[in-house]
């Protein structure tokens, strides 16, 4: 971005070419991190990906201490494609080392943008690498530990005749569900920052949020009901976290309001003076 530097304005090109450099620092550590994975089979895929798959998966046990057990079937997973697992090595390694790197990667892409901020806007916007990075993980741990056993052990046991055979999966199959139920919460998790901003913008009022407080505790309810059994304590258990977020969404958006009320006053009472 342009540097708040009167004696030296960037041109379009050289902000491409800064630009670049970011990009590539920031594919070079996500690079690195899955080189390491792709030598760490064994953990990635029989620990990790195929984790909910297993009864003795620790979600699972912690829901039996409370009384709430699941009994997922085995699932018999097969490549359909000659190299299917070797190319689904490969795609794994990559995704799991773009969550590892996502502080790094991100921090490159604020480094890009911070140098067009002015100061007032820098400073409001102190520690957003460590916030982000933070909720985009608990996102992805959310899903992986939270939504991942239970929307596993409700389409696992789910049947429509008993003519179809079941519990024979696809490896892409298992993979892209797996992706589907961790990387979009990492990114929901997000919407604390997001609803910061265009409060910021001037985008999004506290009062629009509360007004549509009921639209959002339905959407979220359908969304826990769609991904959990039909058991109404585990809906709880997925829609808590969720309607938590938007919750403290409305408080933010509540403080940036307030603060902007703050300086329009401040400044009307300056300019009267």
């Amino acid at each position: 971005m342009a540097k708040q530097n009167p004696e030296h304005e960037m041109s379009f090109l050289e902000h491409l070419e800064e630009l670049r450099w970011h990009i590539l620092r920031a594919l070079g550590g996500t690079f690195l991190i899955a080189v390491a994975l792709l030598f760490s089979k064994k953990f990635v895929f029989d620990t990790l990906i195929f984790g909910p798959a297993r009864k003795e998966f620790i979600t699972y046990q912690f829901l039996c201490k409370i009384k709430i057990c699941l009994s997922p079937p085995t699932p018999h997973i097969y490549q359909r494609l000659m190299g299917e697992e070797f190319v689904t090595h490969l795609k794994v390694s990559f995704i799991l080392g773009l969550i590892v790197a996502f502080p790094y990667v991100f921090w490159e892409i604020w480094k890009f943008i911070k140098p067009g901020l002015y100061p007032k806007e820098q400073k409001a916007a102190r520690g957003i690498v460590w916030i982000c990075s933070g909720l985009f993980i608990m996102g992805v741990l959310f899903g992986y530990f939270i939504i991942a056993p239970f929307a596993i052990t409700f389409l696992l046991n789910y049947s429509i005749s008993d003519i179809v055979a079941g519990n024979d999966v696809t490896l892409g199959s298992w993979i892209n569900y797996m992706v589907m139920f961790t990387l979009p919460t990492g990114l929901v998790f997000e919407l604390p920052i997001i609803m910061y901003f265009l409060s910021k913008a001037g985008l999004v009022y506290p009062d629009t949020l509360k007004k549509f407080r009921k639209h959002a505790i339905v959407a979220i309810l359908i969304v826990a009901a769609i991904v959990t059994p039909p058991d109404v304590m585990t809906q709880i258990l997925i829609s808590i976290p969720l309607y938590a977020l938007y919750e403290v969404s409305i408080i933010i958006s509540a403080r940036v309001d307030k603060n902007r009320k703050k300086a329009e006053l401040a400044e009307a009472r300056q300019q009267d003076s």
